[in-house]
């Protein structure tokens, strides 16, 4: 490793998708700052970077803190001399039926995936505005696009960070600057999230769509960081949602209201009083992946969101050409 090896910060590194994220760029040979909450996990992480030949540090942050995401982005400073890409992945979510979500969690939840990406991107910023270049990235959702029923809280942290993300996108093309700003919108992936969330359930809730391992998230931020496109949207269930979305939203409204809410509740009771993570990290060394390995897909389309929204309006554009063209024959014939 020289001294001039790029310099990542991970959040939500600990496990799940970010724990893939950084092993993917530690094998790249970038210096990986790990941060996420529980220290354990953290330095099993960071173990496993080294293990593979890179360098890693470990810095135990809760995200809904700003203070102590400052502080982390200071001692990565401090070691490292500079950020060149910022990967925002940190999450928490709540599922239930909306009345029965308690304001205090649903706060939380904002803290911690709205809020946090909110700190860490400012974070990111006042290293690499001066320097005039950078990456960040924000791991995002189909969910920021189509919203599911019982996951309001976490589908409105995700559209939320859309808008802030195009926000801030908007003020970096003023100045002209050169810092690369990317949004993923990502499937359903086979990690922790689905056994350390607060469910409201009797029964443990599941991905909807197809499920992707964790490794296909990480080759999308990779990608991210490396070309920097507006958005890349991931995996056939994700682009099948936006899209739909984009022209047929009352169609997709009935779609959820039909099977959102019974294809995201499983047949596997949950466990009564099980931990989650929502306040509190969960002590438990998982790794990157949960408990849908069987199921999980390895490979997955993934679109640039430009070239993405070209095709589907140009498909439309020629359906309504065909259409009009055949009306006018019918025309011509009667």
């Amino acid at each position: 490793m020289t001294s001039q090896a790029a310099v990542v910060v991970v959040t939500g590194a600990g496990a799940g998708a970010g724990r893939a994220i950084a092993a993917r760029f530690g094998r790249e040979g970038w210096r990986v700052a790990l941060l996420s909450r529980d220290p354990d996990r953290l330095e099993a992480a960071k173990c496993e970077i080294e293990a593979a030949g890179g360098e890693a540090l470990a810095i135990p942050t809760d995200m809904a803190d700003c203070e102590a995401v400052f502080a982390a982005r200071d001692k990565v400073v401090e070691t490292w001399g500079t950020i060149d890409a910022w990967v925002n992945c940190a999450m928490a979510t709540l599922v239930g039926p909306i009345e029965e979500l308690a304001a205090k969690d649903f706060e939380r939840v904002v803290q911690v995936t709205l809020m946090g990406y909110v700190h860490g991107t400012k974070a990111a910023l006042e290293v690499m505005r001066p320097k005039g270049r950078g990456a960040i990235v924000q791991v995002g959702s189909a969910l920021a696009y189509r919203a599911i029923p019982m996951q309001a809280a976490y589908c409105a942290c995700k559209f939320a960070i859309r808008g802030f993300t195009d926000s801030l996108r908007a003020e970096l093309a003023h100045s002209k600057s050169k810092i690369k700003l990317t949004m993923v919108q990502m499937p359903g992936m086979n990690t922790i999230q689905f056994d350390w969330a607060k469910n409201l359930f009797k029964h443990k809730y599941q991905p909807v769509g197809g499920v992707y391992d964790p490794d296909v998230a990480a080759r999308a931020v990779w990608r991210a960081v490396q070309s920097g496109p507006r958005e890349l949207w991931v995996g056939s269930s994700a682009i099948e949602a936006i899209v739909g979305e984009m022209f047929m939203p009352p169609l997709l409204d009935r779609i959820v209201a039909k099977s959102g809410i019974d294809g995201q509740i499983s047949d596997v009771p949950e466990v009564p009083g099980r931990p989650n993570n929502l306040y509190e990290a969960v002590p438990r060394d998982v790794g990157a992946r949960g408990r849908f390995g069987l199921e999980a897909k390895a490979q997955a389309l993934t679109l640039d969101s430009t070239h993405a929204r070209l095709g589907a309006y140009g498909l439309a554009l020629a359906l309504l050409a065909g259409a009009g063209a055949l009306g006018y024959a019918a025309g011509r014939r009667s």
